[in-house]
């Protein structure tokens, strides 16, 4: 009778873990914060120093409120990575359940002053309520990057790398400000999208391509992140020029009770 021999079945190789540091992670990092507060400072100084000296009427208080919640978010953000660099880990973590708290509410005070100031403009020529396609989309895109940033902060790679991919989210409204002018080539849902969107793009396919440098690999969280982002990207870019979409927001402008 012949003897059947069976071969051991092959261990499967299991995925090799995602380096967590890179020495060039000390610089990159801090590199990415610094250039979203250039984004930002570059794009609404001018245009509050503008404002301040033509002696125009004051904002409207809820854009007080909206200037100093994302502000501390950028503050916030800065404090976390420099608590890295620093190896105070424990500090770290406490000054997180800041960010746990204010994200929600730069998401309601987000929206509330998009609808707040269009419905200021209404009847004026800077009224232009799809832009809220904006406004609405990118609130969600943070909220959604931050919520997954909570749920992978005991996956620091994941972690810091969606943290970042939040801000850069939010980030448009600066860079737009200061770029976008250079950035007009006509009309249409793709030149929309390069004139307000282009700058943090560049950004965002940056961390992807630095971990290609380094790692040899992108991190899956940058991958379900930069797609997060450039699906609301151009979501609200296809929304701003659907005439239903101007319908709706004219409606819900009209019944939004403040102004």
């Amino acid at each position: 009778m012949a003897t059947v021999i069976t071969a051991p079945e092959p261990t499967p190789r299991r995925p090799r873990p995602f380096p967590l540091h890179h020495p060039w992670d000390r610089a990159f990092i801090p590199i990415y914060v610094a250039l979203i507060w250039l984004g930002i400072i570059a794009g609404f100084v001018p245009e509050i120093v503008k404002h301040a000296s033509s002696g125009a009427a004051p904002f409207p208080i809820i854009i007080h409120v909206h200037g100093v919640a994302f502000v501390s978010w950028l503050v916030l953000l800065t404090a976390q990575v420099l608590l890295i660099r620093s190896r105070k880990l424990r500090l770290h973590k406490k000054l997180g359940l800041a960010a746990v708290g204010l994200a929600p509410l730069m998401v309601v005070i987000g929206i509330a002053t998009g609808l707040t100031m269009h419905k200021l403009q209404l009847g004026t020529p800077q009224s232009d309520t799809p832009f809220l396609s904006v406004q609405l989309l990118d609130m969600i895109g943070f909220a959604g990057l931050v919520g997954a940033a909570i749920s992978a902060r005991k996956a620091p790679s994941a972690h810091k790398r969606l943290m970042l991919l939040a801000t850069l989210s939010i980030a448009d409204a600066g860079f737009a400000r200061w770029l976008g002018g250079d950035l007009h080539f006509g009309n249409g849902i793709g030149f929309f999208w390069v004139e307000l969107y282009l700058p943090t793009a560049v950004l965002i396919l940056g961390i992807g391509a630095y971990d290609l440098i380094t790692r040899r690999r992108v991190h899956p969280a940058w991958v379900v992140g930069a797609a997060w982002i450039f699906t609301e990207q151009l979501t609200a870019s296809w929304l701003y020029f659907n005439p239903g979409w101007k319908t709706l927001t004219l409606s819900a402008v009209n019944a939004w009770p403040w102004a």
